[in-house]
């Protein structure tokens, strides 16, 4: 069970709908990068490294280094936020 901090962590890291597109984005390529993030958007890279930063100390993304890019993948939790999102 989830204590009322650990819940307010998950849920502030998607009180955005940036995030949550970012969300959605990762679910269907796993491993995409940052770059094509902001490509697949059409938003300014710091943005959305910015929101990409947030999702991962919300603990709702991975990112996995890969030489000078970086790999991003739903966390476990980001998996479950993604079913709710949809069912809600």
């Amino acid at each position: 069970m989830k204590t009322a901090k650990q819940l307010e962590r998950h849920l502030k890291g998607i009180a955005n709908h940036r995030r949550v597109e970012i969300l959605r984005t990762i679910e269907k390529s796993e491993g995409i990068t940052l770059e094509d993030i902001a490509d697949h958007l059409q938003c300014n890279i710091k943005t959305i490294s910015e929101h990409t930063r947030r999702l991962v100390q919300a603990g709702l993304v991975n990112k996995k280094y890969q030489g000078r890019s970086v790999a991003h993948s739903l966390s476990p939790y980001g998996r479950r936020i993604v079913k709710f999102i949809d069912a809600f």
